[in-house]
């Protein structure tokens, strides 16, 4: 096979059409391309890539188009393999998907990606596998952004780099993997959290991104209003009982805690937490990172925790009974623990605690206080305008619209990537269990009977802090009627 012209029949019947990458008008009766210049030059990358190979058309070896064919192929099986193709065949291909990840254009577009990401600020990047391309979003303030997209031809080979830097088994794509990837750009130290997910078209791919040089640890600096902030700051300096932050993920919960953690830090109090993943290092805190294929849960890691003499206890999540007895435990024996839950609202909080089958008399013993949050964006400060309230979102948001006469809004400028926002700010809503909330909680009340009782007592809930911050030109109405409900 190293005649040029047997060699481009090879990759125009068995690589090129069936992969529907050129039609066959493109070639001669001698399966010449016909292609010149520019247009020649990208067919040729994407063989490139499908060869794991710098050479060009006329200069490639036999072996390398046939290890490039039963890659494909292989590709393209519902098993994963070519017909009776055996061990080694596979293992040719696993060394195949190595060169690709190596490849340096592969290396400097999965870079470029991560950087693009960065100036965006944003949390997640998104590889999401279409029928004929790869499309590539980001997460920027809790709002998808579409960044890129690459050729279907490519995106092997991008999936194959994401899943080596992150130690994944490179040659495993039919079930889902989790890895770690530690990246450093110029003088940022990135944690880049990876999770791979089988699919029609491909494997999914989204990595978390943690920055670990930008952990905003100021509780003055998350928009809690004033007279809330005082009452939270309060409750934590109680010397037992348990507080929990809750609300959707992505909602700024673990920022809430780290930053929480971070003021009561002063060096006269032992500090331990218990979290699936640790996000960030807190110096002077002993954390543990939940590891479940060794049976280190967070009910076992909270076993042992209570053993080491902690005075603050962190738990990264409530998620069974065991936990959530033994938390409600350690806070009537001396300690005081955070964690989170995921619910609607605050008061949602003690019948989501009913369900996993905590006792009522030890919600109401062990609670000192339930937290709320969401985040909404803020309107961007460089491009930020009046505009009048509109007649239906005066109508969604319940408000009289002859006191409302003016929005903020943001134009879109370079600053804020044409969207209007930059950067988002919480909102909160801080149930304190008084008496008459114990008292409720103990008689099993539902839901609506607590919040009505808290709000009764002055709790701001969730819309009105909203419209507050909507009044102050914060946010926007479209982000309030997004992020909170009427019954908010």
């Amino acid at each position: 096979m190293n005649d040029s012209r047997e060699i481009n029949l090879t990759i125009l019947e068995q690589v090129l059409l069936p992969h529907g990458m050129v039609p066959a008008e493109d070639f001669d009766s001698s399966g010449i391309i016909l292609y010149k210049g520019e247009k020649r030059g990208e067919l040729q990358q994407k063989v490139r890539f499908m060869l794991s190979s710098a050479r060009t058309f006329e200069s490639a070896e036999g072996e390398v188009i046939e290890r490039a064919i039963r890659f494909w192929r292989a590709e393209l099986s519902p098993t994963g393999q070519d017909g009776d193709a055996g061990t080694d065949e596979m293992e040719v291909d696993e060394e195949h998907l190595k060169e690709l990840a190596s490849d340096a254009p592969v290396i400097r577009l999965v870079n470029h990606f991560i950087a693009r990401a960065l100036d965006l600020a944003a949390s997640d990047v998104h590889f999401e596998p279409e029928e004929s391309e790869l499309a590539v979003r980001a997460r920027v303030d809790g709002v998808m952004v579409k960044i890129d997209t690459i050729s279907a031809a490519n995106r092997t080979a991008v999936a194959s780099r994401l899943k080596l830097m992150a130690r994944m088994d490179i040659g495993e794509k039919r079930l889902p993997q989790d890895g770690r990837i530690g990246f450093q750009l110029g003088g940022r130290r990135l944690d880049l959290r990876v999770s791979t997910l089988p699919g029609v078209h491909g494997e999914s791919i989204v990595l978390r991104i943690l920055d670990r040089g930008d952990l905003g640890t100021d509780l003055n600096g998350l928009g809690m209003p004033s007279e809330l902030l005082a009452r939270y700051n309060a409750l934590t300096q109680q010397p037992n009982g348990m507080i929990l932050i809750t609300g959707p993920t992505g909602s700024g919960k673990t920022t809430t805690l780290y930053a929480t953690l971070d003021k009561l830090n002063t060096g006269n109090q032992k500090i331990i937490t218990v979290e699936d993943p640790v996000e960030y290092q807190l110096p002077g805190v002993t954390q543990v990172q939940v590891n479940s294929a060794i049976g280190l849960n967070f009910a076992a890691g909270l076993r042992s925790i209570v053993r080491q003499d902690p005075d603050i206890i962190l738990i990264g999540e409530i998620r069974d009974q065991e936990t959530a007895d033994i938390a409600c435990e350690s806070a009537l024996t001396g300690h005081l623990v955070f964690s989170t839950l995921h619910t609607n609202d605050a008061a949602g909080a003690v019948s989501r605690l009913m369900d996993i089958g905590v006792e009522p008399y030890l919600i109401s013993a062990s609670l000192l206080a339930v937290q709320a949050q969401r985040l909404v964006r803020r309107v961007c400060p460089r491009c930020v305008t009046d505009h009048p309230l509109k007649e239906d979102e005066a109508q969604a948001l319940h408000l009289p619209r002859r006191e409302w006469a003016t929005i903020k809004r943001g134009t879109g400028c370079e600053y804020c990537g044409g969207t209007g926002y930059r950067g988002r700010i919480g909102l909160y809503e801080l149930l304190p269990f008084s008496s008459a909330i114990r008292r409720l909680v103990n008689a099993q009340a539902d839901t609506d009977e607590i919040r009505a009782q808290a709000v009764s007592e002055g709790m701001v809930t969730l819309r009105q802090d909203a419209l507050d911050k909507l009044k102050l030109g914060v946010t926007t109405p479209e982000e309030v009627i997004r992020v909170t409900s009427a019954r908010h």
